[in-house]
């Protein structure tokens, strides 16, 4: 059975790889934010339209490993239609996911994500995203990067 869940895990993975979903610039977006991982070469920007203090649509441009697009693509389908509040709550849960391997609370498909922690340097690749989202919710103007993420 771990195996299925493995197989089906990296099968998400890739269909998001290779197909992200929201990837494009957002016409009419409200705030943004840019993403840099140096380890890896991750680089992203996130672009978000918010209805007040719900995000009403998300999407994302760049290019980087696997890891990162399908975390992108998985975060801007989780996030949308979510409060700042509840994105912050979901960032919280995915961190402690990524970082531990810990579920906590109701991730979703972001639950593909909990093997991440055993590899250290794809840590910082499948937080990347969710950095970003929590630094355009706040209207933060510089770059986030994953250099100064503690593991």
């Amino acid at each position: 059975m771990f195996d299925d869940l493995n197989d089906l895990y990296q099968e998400v993975i890739l269909d998001h790889c290779k197909h992200p979903r929201n990837f494009h610039e957002l016409p009419g977006s409200t705030c943004s934010a840019q993403g840099h991982n140096p380890l890896c070469g991750d680089q992203l920007k996130l672009f978000l339209a918010m209805d007040g203090e719900m995000v009403r649509d998300i999407s994302f441009v760049g290019s980087g490993c696997c890891i990162s697009k399908a975390s992108a693509s998985l975060l801007t389908e989780s996030v949308k239609g979510k409060t700042k509040t509840e994105v912050q709550k979901l960032f919280d849960h995915v961190h402690d996911m990524v970082t531990t391997g810990s579920v906590k609370g109701d991730v979703g498909k972001l639950a593909v994500f909990a093997g991440v922690h055993k590899f250290p340097a794809r840590v910082k690749c499948a937080i990347l995203a969710w950095h970003a989202v929590i630094a355009a919710l706040k209207g933060d103007q510089q770059p986030v990067t994953t250099e100064t993420e503690q593991l």
